[in-house]
Formats: C-alpha cells, structure tokens, sequence
C-alpha cells in the first residue's frame, strides 16, 4: 500500500455515504480510481462503474458496496427531540450517547443520541436501548427550530466517527462495510495499471449502492453489464472475541487471511479458480460455510440475467455494524492479491460449466 493509498482509504472512509446517499463517497472513489482505468459511469442510482479494456465480449465485475448504515429521522417532539426509524441494519444498542451528524437541507448538524443519567435510574426499573426510546438531541428547545436548521422527516444521520490504526495493525472506524471493500478493488485496478497487465477481456471495477437494504444496486447492476463472472468482496464476522458462537457462526479470524465462501449462490468452478490462485500465490485463506445465501451482492449477481458465475471472497470483520469495526491490514493486502491474481488467470472466454458434454 502506498501513501497515496492511505490518505484516499482515510478520506474515504470519513465521509458520510447512507444507503441512498453515497453519491459523495462515488465521487472520492471515482477520483482514486480515474487514473488506473479507461473509463467510467454512473447509474441512475449512483452505482459507479471503473471499465478497464472496454469493448470485449468477454466481461468480468469485481465487485463490492459502497453504501452504510444509518438513520432517518422519523419524528420530531414539540421540544425538538428527534425519534429515528433504520436506514440498513443499524444497531439500537450503540446508539446512546453517539455524537452524530444530521444531513439537512441546509447542511450537516450535529446532535447525540441522548440517555438519561444512571442516577436518574436509580430505583427505577432499567431500560435497555431499543428503537422505541432512542432519541437525538441537537440542542433545540421546539421543533420549529430543528425545522429552521433544515432538519425534517427523512433527513439522514450518520456517525460522527472517524478513520483510526490501531496498534499498527488494524485499521478502525465506521463504515468498513463495506467501503473497504470499495478500497480494496480500486487497489486492483491500480495494481493492474501500474503493473501494465494486459487483459483478455473486458474489467468492471463495480462499486454498488443499497446493498445494506437488500442488494438492490448490485441487482440493478448486475442486469445492465450482464458479466460473464462476477468476484465480490465484503465483510464477514470474526468470530474470536467473546459472545460469539463458533458453532453457529464458523471459525474465523482477523489476520489469517481472506474467507472464501461455501453456498449454493458460489460457482464451485469459480471457487475452484480462486483455491488454486491462493495455493500458487501462497495467500493464506479461511472457509466460511453459507447456508441458502451468503447476504451479500454476490447473491444478486449469480441469480441475474440467466445465471452469472459468482464467487465472494470476505475479510474478516471485528464489532460489524458498530462505529468500531475492525479489520486487520494483512487480511486488506491478502484479499487484494488473491482478487488481482485470480484476475490473471482468467483466460479469455473462460468456461466455467460444470461439463460439456456426457
């Protein structure tokens, strides 16, 4: 990784970009990557699209989500407390005192999500957060006056929270799912440009909207290009800090290298492909089992069109869907070279069918 690439991940990762608001995030991440491919374009949904070696018939994605979670606001008291509903898979239980940043008509407001005290608990019965009895406060006394600051139902709240290394060795913040996902392919493409390797087919570099409300920018992608093999990259659990059940959950662990997935939506072909890319690179690799459905876009591109053979390769992720998440830089190179090598060893016209003939 360079500076260069550092300062866009930092950068990228800060700015705000809600599920149905990432048009900002699109534009920093179309910046980084401008210089590393032919050509780009947006949809009308704000899905951005990098096409390196356009015009082939022959066409692969590399894909993940740019979008996070957040808040709408719902309600507003007469004394100018703000009552909130999800935008994606927002926790309740982190909410309280979070400091946030209300998107506006007039601009970005600050506000917290506010608690009453523990003395003010004492000998009453405790309540736990739930959607029910959160609430901002942004230092208004009526709700015409969060009117005037251009707040009113439907505007959009995010965290407050920022990009931070810790211990040299993970990077933190809100938002790694799955804009380091975002991070990670723009850094194929330049690996590509840099490397001056010649492609034998056409490459989409797909940053997705709306994966957070149920993969609705990959599902709208995913017809428009009608890609011939689509590698997608998200986040998955680690699964080795307390209170999480390996049983249920899988073994996985920051640091041991990318997870690829097991499930009926990843072409065993394709898995195959990308096995075999890891063991030539000596790229560590963990197993991840996904029961129907691995959750992410990479279920929208292998049931689009008449079928897309799709593969998902996850980086372990610590405190998901927190203001905290965790990722280890290891695993951010790893999945990198295991994309950027497979990449290579996609011939042209590739077949990835079962058999041909009996």
């Amino acid at each position: 990784m360079t500076k260069q690439s550092l300062a866009f991940l930092e950068s990228y990762i800060n700015n705000p970009s809600p599920t149905s608001f990432e048009a900002g995030g699109q534009k920093i991440w179309l910046k980084y990557l401008e210089p590393y491919i032919d050509e780009w374009f947006l949809d009308d949904y704000g899905t951005a699209v990098g096409v390196i070696n356009p015009g082939k018939d022959y066409k692969v994605v590399i894909e993940a989500h740019a979008d996070e979670i957040s808040w709408y606001v719902n309600y507003i008291t007469n004394d100018g407390l703000i009552y909130v509903i999800r935008n994606g898979g927002s926790d309740h239980q982190i909410a309280p005192s979070k400091k946030v940043l209300i998107h506006g008509a007039k601009g970005v407001v600050k506000g917290v999500f506010g608690w009453p005290a523990i003395h003010t608990r004492s000998g009453e019965k405790e309540e736990a957060p739930t959607l029910k009895n959160i609430f901002i406060d942004c230092g208004c006394t009526s709700r015409d006056e969060v009117l005037e600051l251009g707040i009113d139902i439907g505007s959009v709240i995010t965290y407050e929270d920022t990009f931070e290394v810790l211990n040299d060795r993970y990077y933190v913040g809100r938002a790694l799912d799955n804009r380091i996902g975002g991070f990670m392919i723009a850094e194929v493409a330049r690996l590509l440009k840099e490397n001056k390797k010649k492609l034998p087919y056409t490459l989409y570099v797909v940053n997705a909207v709306q994966e957070e409300i149920g993969l609705r920018g990959a599902e709208m992608i995913s017809r428009r290009l009608q890609p011939d093999v689509a590698i997608c990259t998200d986040v998955t659990h680690d699964t080795h800090t307390p209170m999480i059940n390996k049983h249920v959950q899988g073994d996985v662990k920051c640091g041991s290298g990318p997870v690829v997935a097991y499930g009926p939506a990843v072409q065993m072909n394709l898995l195959k492909l990308l096995l075999d890319t890891a063991s030539e690179q000596e790229i560590p690799l963990q197993k991840n089992a996904c029961s129907r459905s691995t959750g992410t876009d990479t279920d929208a591109f292998a049931y689009s069109n008449a079928g897309t053979p799709s593969a998902l390769i996850s980086l372990p992720l610590r405190y998901m869907h927190t203001t905290v998440e965790m990722v280890h830089k290891d695993d951010v190179s790893n999945v990198i070279s295991l994309i950027y090598h497979t990449l290579l060893n996609i011939r042209k016209n590739h077949s990835f069918k079962y058999f041909d003939k009996l």
